[in-house]
């Protein structure tokens, strides 16, 4: 077990390293196409700034676009008392409470670190699960808080926006304008325009892989801390047989939910932001049974 969450974070260190490697390349490349070794630098600094700014905002972008309304005990005594009691067992400070007004069954936690956490619950969800399923749900999200998954997932969230947005400006300017009087080397436009091109795609697979890898860590933290896999497992089950598709389709915040709350399959599980339900319930009565 601990060994598997320490592999875990290793793995999310090294995927991270992956995206400041594209969009080095990004920009290395069209510094040499235009001629100018400030471009590069330019990116770097720019996508750094961008990424400190998403970090910051990212975290109340995604309780607005998902309709997600803050509550206090006497709003809901039941979830909130469910939320406290786990803050409280694993000696973390309270994060805020929040209720989507959602009839699809799901939940999500986000925020820059556990001094500023939030973790949302879907109508849903509170009215599919007895206390011991909503307990483990809440687990597995007070499980991101914990494992800093939210700050991850910030980070990340805000390096594949600023990947997009740098390989939109460079084809513009492959588009509308040229570099200097010298004509750039051939071989230097076919790669920027593949790197341009290719780089969101990679990027959204990179978050999709990290994405993956803190769902399985935080099944794991919610089993260890409520000590009842099973009741994870019989959550995840209900989900899967009831479907958890939301009414806001928001696709840039898709990977914070607990399962993914986009309509349809997606076109491949290489871009699926969450494992199949039936491999982390699997995950889930293994680690069960080591108990």
């Amino acid at each position: 077990m601990y060994s598997a969450i320490a592999a875990n974070k290793r793995n999310t260190i090294l995927i991270m390293a992956i995206f400041i490697v594209i969009i080095a390349v990004i920009g290395y490349v069209f510094s040499e196409i235009y001629g100018s070794i400030g471009i590069f630098w330019g990116t770097l600094v720019g996508a750094t700034i961008y990424t400190v700014i998403q970090y910051f905002i990212a975290a109340k972008l995604a309780l607005s676009l998902n309709g997600a309304k803050e509550i206090t005990k006497s709003d809901d005594p039941r979830l909130y008392r469910i939320v406290e009691n786990l803050a409280i067992t694993d000696g973390m400070p309270m994060p805020k409470v929040y209720v989507i007004d959602d009839p699809a069954p799901n939940a999500f936690a986000t925020g820059r670190n556990p001094e500023h956490a939030h973790v949302a619950a879907s109508r849903g969800i509170l009215e599919l699960m007895d206390d011991r399923e909503l307990t483990a749900v809440m687990a597995h999200e007070m499980g991101h808080v914990k494992n800093y998954d939210i700050r991850v997932m910030m980070i990340v969230f805000g390096l594949v926006s600023a990947i997009g947005l740098i390989a939109d400006a460079f084809l513009r300017m492959m588009w509308f304008g040229g570099g200097d009087d010298s004509p750039p080397h051939p071989i230097f436009l076919v790669l920027g325009i593949v790197a341009a091109l290719l780089a969101p795609f990679v990027a959204i697979i990179v978050q999709a892989a990290i994405s993956r890898q803190r769902e399985y860590l935080a099944d794991a933290t919610g089993a260890m801390t409520t000590r009842d896999p099973e009741a994870l497992a019989s959550a995840l089950q209900k989900l899967g047989a009831t479907g958890t598709a939301m009414r806001r389709q928001n696709s840039s915040t898709a990977h914070l939910f607990f399962a993914s709350p986009l309509k349809g399959a997606s076109l491949a599980k290489l871009f699926s932001t969450h494992p199949p339900i039936e491999e982390r319930v699997a995950r889930l009565r293994s680690i069960g049974s080591s108990f």
